[in-house]
C-alpha cells in the first residue's frame, strides 16, 4: 500500500498579509522591524516572506500584533 503525503498550508492568513501590507506601501522588512518595536517579536523579514508563502503558521498572538500593525482585525486576516 502507498501513503500519499499530505501537505498542509501553515496558515490561511498569508495572502492577507501580503496584501494589506502592500496597499499601505510596506516593505516585509518594515512589517517585520514594526512587530519587534511595537510589539517585542523577533521577526525578519524572512518571517513575513514564509508567512505570506504559507510556509509559516501564525500563532493567535502573533496574528494579533500583525493585524495592529497593519490597521486592521485578526478577522480581516483571516478572511
Amino acid at each position: 500500500m502507498t501513503k500519499t503525503r499530505v501537505t498542509r498550508k501553515g496558515n490561511i492568513c498569508g495572502a492577507n498579509v501580503k496584501a494589506i501590507r502592500k496597499k499601505m506601501g510596506m516593505a516585509q522588512a518594515d512589517l517585520a522591524a514594526a512587530l519587534c518595536v511595537e510589539h517585542g517579536y523577533n521577526f525578519v523579514q524572512s518571517d513575513i516572506s514564509e508567512i505570506e508563502q504559507n510556509y509559516r503558521g501564525v500563532k493567535d498572538h502573533e496574528l494579533k500584533a500583525l493585524a495592529a500593525v497593519l490597521e486592521t482585525t485578526a478577522d480581516a486576516l483571516l478572511a
